[in-house]
């Protein structure tokens, strides 16, 4: 990851760890790869502020006027026999199946059930039931466990290019089947005008570098499955300037529009946990057979190594299992209690990644007519995040955020755009979020 540019504010939040730091060099990432695509030294750059506003957009969002709900009543830190343990149940799936595995029907019959198991054990039960939780582990532990050594492994952001890095002849390896890569136009602000983005991602992270692509001016199109729809506020949240489609990947004619979709597209971000998309034929390797000229990106939770690589997780389960929570606990007169960062910064900073990953990979295809692929993760980013010197700078207390207000199928939005500068001024999304499922399983056409 590169340092985060150390200009102006700086220490906005506070905590043993530089939360800071960690968001100012993921939105730095995307910018410099920006830097590169566009041949632009210098032209996209970090706001502070901005940043600090954009990685807590949910918290400053309004719709018609009203707050987001926040996590669901079972979702948090629950105690067990030993310790404490972090469980996720937002989604009502994920909430059944916790609710199953416990052998409960209630909230308080299921924290009466964890306090009589130890961590680790209830930790496994729910897993082996696909719910999502994560024991309350000390660094130490996490640092010792097979997960934890393999979240550790290799660089934040892996890339995969299909050729060498570096200038090659392109033009000679166009051909059949490929899809030219749009120049940047002459807008700054729309760098990615006419370029095709396939999304296929829910919850903060994928979602979140999918919207700093349509800011930038790509046609994302993102695709939620009809059995499982996406939390309303929190697809707000994240679909500024997108469109949505709801559809069954595994219906034979949702299959063959996919196909034309993987046919036409620049871009394929995906955000499911690890080998839930293969079936479809959405796994990096199929897809870059079918387009070797793609920019293939895959987040996750876990990454691709280690016991829990197929497992389900999210921001703050990942938290409580590196030893995050454990740093930020803290006593009170009820005696100690894990705590949580001042906002999803594992999220955003993955998501920022991997725009970073995406713009990076177009670049590449420009120069060398060749795609490849990324891969990120939550996991690897909080040992990012860890790795980071402590921040010396004092706390500074943030200004009040640029607010700016857009007429939607949900009402008005009171919203903070993306963190990046473009010449030295704000960014803005091009338009509300859709209206879920509204949209066509079909790409705009090029010049519209």
């Amino acid at each position: 990851m590169p340092p985060a540019d150390t200009a102006g504010l700086r220490t906005w939040w506070g905590g043993p760890l530089d939360a800071e730091g960690l968001a100012l060099a993921s939105v730095g990432a995307a910018a410099a790869a920006l830097d590169r695509y566009t041949g632009a030294a210098g032209r996209y750059t970090a706001s502070p502020e901005l940043t600090a506003a954009a990685f807590d957009s949910s918290g400053h969002l309004r719709i018609a006027g009203r707050t987001l709900q926040g996590f669901a009543p079972l979702s948090g830190f629950r105690r067990t026999r030993d310790g404490w343990i972090r469980l996720h149940a937002n989604y009502p799936h994920h909430r059944q199946r916790l609710l199953q595995a416990l052998d409960a029907t209630t909230t308080e019959e299921a924290e009466a059930a964890l306090r009589g198991m130890d961590s680790l054990e209830a930790e496994s039960a729910l897993q082996a039931r696909g719910a999502v939780a994560a024991a309350v582990r000390t660094r130490a532990e996490w640092q010792a466990s097979d997960m934890g050594r393999a979240a550790a492994a290799g660089p934040w952001i892996v890339l995969d290019p299909q050729v060498p890095d570096g200038p090659a002849a392109g033009a000679a390896t166009q051909g059949g089947g490929r899809r030219d890569i749009p120049q940047p136009g002459g807008n700054p602000r729309r760098p990615l005008a006419g370029v095709r983005v396939l999304d296929l991602t829910r919850v903060i992270a994928g979602p979140v570098s999918t919207r700093l692509l349509a800011a930038l001016g790509a046609d994302v199109l993102r695709i939620d499955p009809p059995a499982l729809p996406e939390l309303s506020d929190q697809f707000v949240d994240t679909a500024f300037g997108k469109r949505s489609a709801v559809a069954d990947l595994g219906r034979p004619g949702t299959r063959a529009a996919l196909e034309r979709l993987v046919a036409g597209a620049d871009v394929v971000i995906t955000g499911y946990r690890g080998g839930s998309l293969d079936r479809f034929g959405l796994d990096t390797a199929s897809l870059l057979s079918t387009r070797p000229d793609l920019a293939v990106v895959t987040l996750n939770s876990w990454g691709t190594d280690g016991p829990w690589s197929r497992l389900r997780g999210f921001d703050s389960i990942v938290q409580a299992a590196s030893g995050i929570a454990h740093l930020y606990g803290m006593t009170d007169d009820a005696g100690w209690r894990p705590g949580a960062l001042p906002v999803q910064a594992l999220d955003h900073a993955t998501g920022y990644g991997a725009a970073a990953a995406a713009v990076t990979l177009l670049a590449r295809r420009r120069e060398s007519g060749a795609g490849g692929s990324a891969r990120l993760s939550l996991a690897r980013t909080a040992e990012e995040l860890f790795r980071l010197p402590p921040n010396p700078h004092g706390l500074q207390a943030l200004p009040s955020p640029e607010y700016r207000t857009v007429a939607s199928s949900y009402g008005e939005l009171r919203y903070v755009g993306p963190p990046l500068l473009v010449e030295g001024q704000p960014l803005d999304y091009p338009g509300p979020p859709p209206p879920y499922g509204s949209s066509a399983m079909d790409w705009v056409p090029d010049g519209d």
